[in-house]
């Protein structure tokens, strides 16, 4: 089969084996993958990764040895595959077991590949009328949900959604729900009007630190703040708009350190929450019921063959959802 392989910072396509299913197993058939910040972030050397990356896809069960029924279902997938027997996958789940891997981030090759393979346990099926080019979007909006799953958010706590980034306008749109006065911030006003056009109040600034003068002057300080920037000193920035004892869910996964005064946190005594994936079942069913229109964020979409012009697509500054196609 073909797939893309990241190495030492470049990318490759190269010929591999097909994969085989193993017992309790299916055989994937990729249609369709989106490429992620995280896939950005791999190719610079995050988690030390090489191999074949890709998490957000859309497939066909091509073989599924113990489970036949699912054959030519289209299906998505979980990205943690935990041991199954230690305490905290019998407690927490797969996603923090000690031993797990990742599709296509860490010790599992991923997407970016003609089959792949994934536990039966992991997979879910794609409802008939969320289309290839939306269904790539369970995982990364799982992802924006997780924070209303994390946290006991009320419809009248103020709620910053900071950076304008992909994740950014999925968790407005998302948490709107949620919070009916979500604010969605960033400096691109062609980002922020496909949130606004979902029914979310936007503010913009040119620059980052004149975007949080500005917010404090007409909002003050947030009860929670979803730092979402992709930029290392996006925290810096949640912690000058969160209001003592309030709480920042961390979002942002980047290669470069992150500078924060964590003084700041101490005095403040503000709650820091990492966020990173969620629940697939519930994600779905946005989608399904329209809850959440995806498909402005969908920027492009390439033939796998060109997947070296794609992943330059996606890393150019601003870029949306970049999709390739099997």
């Amino acid at each position: 089969m073909q797939a893309v392989v990241f190495e030492n910072g470049s990318v490759s396509m190269v010929e591999r084996p097909d994969p085989r299913p193993r017992s309790g197993e299916a055989l994937l058939e990729v249609r369709m993958a989106g490429i992620c910040n995280t896939d950005l972030e791999l190719l610079k050397g995050y988690m030390g990764f090489s191999g074949i990356p890709g998490h957000e896809f859309a497939a066909v069960v091509a073989e599924a040895p113990d489970h036949p029924e699912l054959v030519g279902k289209r299906v998505t997938a979980e990205i943690n595959l935990g041991c199954g027997h230690c305490p905290t996958c019998l407690t927490a789940g797969p996603r923090h077991c000690p031993n797990r891997t990742t599709l296509g981030i860490a010790g599992k090759d991923g997407a970016f590949a003609r089959y792949v393979t994934m536990p039966v346990s992991l997979l879910h099926e794609i409802p008939d009328n969320i289309p290839d080019s939306e269904a790539v979007f369970i995982e990364p909006l799982a992802a924006a949900l997780e924070p209303g799953q994390q946290l006991h958010l009320t419809a009248d706590m103020s709620v910053l959604a900071l950076g304008d980034g992909k994740l950014g306008i999925l968790s407005a749109c998302a948490l709107r729900h949620q919070c009916p006065d979500i604010v969605l911030a960033g400096r691109h006003a062609r980002k922020l009007a496909i949130a606004a056009a979902q029914g979310v109040a936007t503010r913009r600034h040119d620059s980052h630190d004149g975007l949080a003068a500005a917010l404090l002057e007409e909002f003050g300080r947030f009860d929670v703040v979803i730092e979402a920037t992709g930029r290392p000193e996006g925290l810096a920035h949640a912690l000058d708009l969160t209001r003592p004892e309030g709480t920042i869910v961390l979002k942002t996964t980047t290669f470069a350190p992150t500078p924060v005064n964590m003084a700041r946190v101490v005095v403040d005594e503000i709650t820091l929450v990492g966020s990173r994936c969620g629940n697939f079942k519930l994600a779905t069913a946005f989608l399904r019921d329209r809850l959440v229109d995806v498909s402005p964020l969908i920027e492009a979409a390439y033939p796998f063959t060109e997947f070296p012009q794609a992943m330059a697509a996606a890393a150019r500054p601003g870029a949306l959802k970049v999709v390739v196609e099997f």
